[in-house]
């Protein structure tokens, strides 16, 4: 009833499982990872403790085949289990029982091992397998790609429920506090695999800093259209955004908390610190914080969401 792949970016080192099955909220049961470790996916009659013994294994310097190997060999229903593990540096190895329901099997490759159980055919592996094989694009998006190819080909033979994408790195997670770079969960949808595409973007939006490079000069001009664009929406100075995220002590802050992108530049003459303090308040209630730029330079990213603002008016 599930189809997944568990895969290293060769590029980065990072690790991640994605998944889909007619199953509810498929992500608290199928798929682990740690960063520099290595990552697991366990499925048909899932044995929810390969997760956590694979990956002490794995971090012991355990290879993944010989993880694969020590835990079914030690689980009496081993022939009902679907197992995928891939480690730090890339070896992969599946295990499909002889009792699992067809039909059911798996591939591997280097960075990869790619498995579907209760799917159309083989077709819905080869899918998951040849789409990571072509790559072109970012490693996210890419698995994501993967459970689409895998969904084309015929995916699920019960139809569709929920879908996760889990990736760690280290550091990665909210505030560098662990590794879950990628954490997110479609639980119940009738179309899980096209949710979860949805659903990153907004990760990307939310999470990813812009490049500095990519940060366009708060010039006169633009400066202008994000006044008219903030005033329509009651966030000049003073406005409503401010009094959203009011401290306790009814202090300032010492320290201002919003790292922001770039080197300051100076400002155009329509715009002040008063200005500054009025878009980052508003960003602060978009959850825009990553893309706060230096002052004298805005995400593009940023004017783009305020003119849509305008559009839902």
């Amino acid at each position: 009833m599930t189809y997944s792949i568990v895969a290293r970016d060769p590029e980065t080192g990072n690790l991640g499982v994605a998944v889909q099955s007619k199953f509810l909220a498929v992500g608290a049961t199928v798929p682990w990872a740690q960063a520099g470790v290595g990552a697991i996916a366990t499925q048909a009659f899932a044995n929810v403790a390969y997760g956590p013994d694979g990956l002490a294994l794995l971090a012991a310097g355990h290879p993944a085949s010989d993880v694969l190997h020590r835990l079914v060999t030690a689980d009496d229903q081993r022939e009902h289990r679907q197992l995928g593990v891939v480690d730090a540096r890339g070896r992969a190895a599946t295990h499909t029982g002889n009792e699992c329901l067809a039909w059911a099997g798996g591939r591997t490759g280097e960075n990869f091992a790619a498995q579907g159980n209760i799917v159309a055919d083989a077709a819905v592996v080869d899918g998951l397998t040849e789409t990571f094989l072509a790559g072109g694009l970012p490693f996210p998006e890419l698995l994501v790609a993967c459970l689409a190819a895998a969904e084309e080909a015929g995916g699920d033979r019960r139809g569709s429920e929920s879908a996760s994408l889990l990736i760690v790195r280290d550091g990665g997670g909210f505030g560098g506090g662990n590794d879950r770079w990628v954490d997110l969960r479609v639980d119940q949808h009738d179309d899980p695999v096209g949710e979860l595409g949805r659903v990153l973007t907004f990760q990307r939006l939310y999470y990813d800093h812009p490049e500095p490079a990519d940060l366009i000069p708060l010039d006169e001009a633009t400066a202008t259209e994000v006044r008219s664009l903030l005033e329509r929406i009651g966030g000049g100075p003073g406005g409503r955004f401010g009094t959203v995220y009011r401290r306790m002590s009814g202090e300032p802050p010492e320290d201002d908390p919003h790292p922001a992108v770039g080197e300051p530049r100076a400002l155009p003459a329509n715009w002040d610190d008063a200005w500054q303090l009025a878009l980052t308040e508003w960003m602060d209630v978009e959850n825009l914080e990553a893309r706060l730029a230096a002052p004298g330079w805005i995400d593009p990213r940023v004017i783009e969401i305020l003119r849509s603002r305008q559009a839902d008016r």
